[in-house]
């Protein structure tokens, strides 16, 4: 599965927004600047986030961004979604819609199982949890999982096109 730059940069932006103070406004550029984002393509983003009603823009001299809702009430997954859609496309069809004969007939299972397994991390991480840096406990295992197992592989860190 691949996360883009744009969903990579909207979760990052987000972040930002619920760092700030409550009632605070925050610029676009001073985001940009905090997660090294080309401001243009910020505000493509920032629009796509108003239109899913997951931040506000605030006009004028001392306008800013804000988060719609509180920060604890917005995941991962909300942002990812507001960006492209569902969380795993296959062929751009949904789940309900596919069908496999011969020997792929169990892929649809897997391709199930693939999207459970996102949500089942992105729906339990909020933008709460990102700022307070405390994420649930099953996402700190995988997370830690993850590391292990690239600890043995002899990496610390994975390689492009190996991150499996």
């Amino acid at each position: 599965m691949r996360i883009s730059a744009k969903v990579d940069y909207a979760v990052r932006a987000m972040a930002e927004l619920a760092a700030a103070r409550p009632g605070d406004l925050v610029r676009a550029e001073d985001v940009a600047a905090a997660q090294d984002i080309p401001v243009a393509f910020l505000l493509t983003i920032l629009n796509d986030l108003k239109s899913a009603h997951l931040v506000r823009g605030h006009r004028g001299r001392g306008g800013g961004y804000s988060l719609a809702r509180p920060s604890a009430e917005i995941t991962v997954a909300d942002v990812a979604r507001a960006i492209e859609g569902p969380l795993a496309r296959i062929r751009d069809v949904g789940l309900r819609d596919l069908s496999y004969t011969g020997p792929a007939t169990a892929l649809l299972d897997v391709w199930m199982a693939v999207r459970t397994s996102l949500r089942s991390v992105l729906e339990n991480v909020t933008l709460a949890d990102l700022v307070d840096g405390h994420l649930p406990p099953a996402i700190t295992a995988m997370a830690t999982e993850y590391r292990t197992k690239e600890h043995h592989r002899g990496r610390t860190t994975p390689l492009a096109g190996q991150d499996d």
